[in-house]
């Protein structure tokens, strides 16, 4: 499947689209709220796996954010969890949202090449533009 793979409906998407297309791998982003109900998204392949991934790291970076907060620590910025086939960069937006990015890790790749610079770059852009978007 190509990076044009599915639509956006809201300027928020249109956001994400970009970060996805801009980063190497990269197979989908998503925007948003606290409660993991998206916003909007853009993905390669099924929007409703994509939904649900962003819908559980929602709850992932609330217990991170309790956590952190509890140890005095201050909230969580961004947060990268790394699986044999996929990783994912959550970046903290603002009052609660959040945005995910997930990339297709290739089966190949040395540790030395790995896509966590484009991705936090980014979606550090992307969350920039979410803000302003936010209003």
């Amino acid at each position: 499947m190509t990076k044009e793979a599915s639509t956006t409906a809201t300027p928020f998407g249109d956001i994400m689209r970009r970060a996805v297309v801009a980063t190497p791998n990269a197979i989908g982003g998503a925007f948003a709220a606290r409660d993991g109900e998206m916003v909007d998204s853009y993905a390669t392949g099924d929007p409703f796996d994509f939904a649900v991934l962003t819908a559980q790291y929602g709850v992932v970076l609330a217990l991170l954010h309790a956590a952190f907060g509890t140890l005095h620590h201050g909230g969580v910025d961004y947060y990268i969890a790394r699986y044999a086939k996929l990783d994912l960069v959550l970046y903290s937006v603002d009052a609660g949202y959040y945005a995910v990015m997930a990339i297709a890790r290739e089966p190949d790749a040395q540790p030395d090449n790995e896509p966590f610079g484009d991705a936090l770059a980014t979606l550090a852009a992307a969350t920039k533009e979410l803000r302003r978007e936010m209003g």
